[in-house]
């Protein structure tokens, strides 16, 4: 018996140094296969974005793409190449339907395009922590001032209500208000745009952009900016990358804590949105 023990321990600890140099070589694999590693060896980092997502990511008058995420995008360029490493980020504008199979397939390296986390995407993609919060508001024709005051108001038949194909706008309106009529479109900006000139009662959408469009278009709309939902914004990376994973939210403590992520969000959130409704 003591001899059938010994023999067991001396398995037991041969089984047990295996699956150590096992585990030490699978997690220095993991980190020499991170999409970090790939960046560093690269010299460029590639973003993915959907330039129409006021004032997340748009193109300005000249074309150029900017906003809140493109910001933090250079940001994020200088925490990974250094000094200069705004310069080294490249941003590839996409069609939403098509960014997470762009993401899968080694397009770009991260999703930052005010991306909401749904436990659906989660499956696909992992997200950092959460960088913004927001909720889905209204745009109300001014005509209807007096007739609609909430999303309940809304659900009824005759109702025209306009949003976003594919995006949690249009997830909330079927489930919050599922007797109006709802019609999606390739851009939030056609949705916006229907109610703006009287062919839709109401537009629903993320509330940064709902505030962008009720400035732009104050002489005919207004927005009910109480939220109907909760969602949180995060990047998107692939899954199975727990370097990069770790990198992403260490850099966004570090940008929440020294006051670039507040100054920043007065810049596009503020500021922005003041210079859209003066220019009207």
């Amino acid at each position: 018996m003591k001899k059938l023990s010994f023999l067991g321990l001396i398995f037991v600890l041969f089984v047990s140094f295996g699956l150590g140099s096992a585990m030490a070589f699978t997690t220095e694999d993991l980190a020499k296969a991170s999409a970090l590693e790939e960046i560093l060896k690269r010299g460029e980092l590639r973003v993915g974005l959907e330039a129409g997502y006021q004032p997340f990511e748009m193109q300005d008058e000249k074309g150029n793409i900017v906003g809140f995420d493109v910001d933090i995008a250079y940001e994020l360029g200088k925490a990974i190449f250094g000094k200069g490493g705004e310069k080294k980020v490249k941003i590839i504008n996409t069609a939403w339907e098509g960014i997470i199979p762009a993401l899968m397939t080694h397009k770009f390296d991260i999703i930052m395009s005010g991306m909401t986390i749904l436990q659906s995407r989660n499956l696909k993609v992992n997200f950092c922590d959460p960088y913004y919060y927001i909720g889905q508001c209204l745009l109300i024709n001014k005509k209807n001032k007096d007739k609609y005051k909430s999303y309940k108001d809304l659900n009824k038949k005759g109702v025209i209500i306009t949003s976003k194909l594919g995006v949690t706008g249009a997830f909330t309106a079927e489930r919050l208000m599922p007797k109006a009529t709802l019609r999606l479109f390739k851009t939030e900006a056609e949705g916006a745009l229907q109610v703006a000139n009287g062919l839709a009662d109401a537009f629903i959408y993320d509330e940064p952009q709902v505030r962008v469009f009720a400035a732009k278009y104050k002489e005919t709309t207004f927005g009910i900016f109480k939220p109907l939902t909760y969602e949180p914004l995060g990047w998107a990376i692939r899954k199975g990358d727990p370097d990069f994973l770790n990198f992403l939210n260490n850099f966004l403590r570090q940008i929440r804590g020294d006051g670039r992520w507040e100054k920043l969000k007065k810049k596009w959130f503020v500021d922005y949105i003041e210079k859209v409704a003066q220019k009207q």
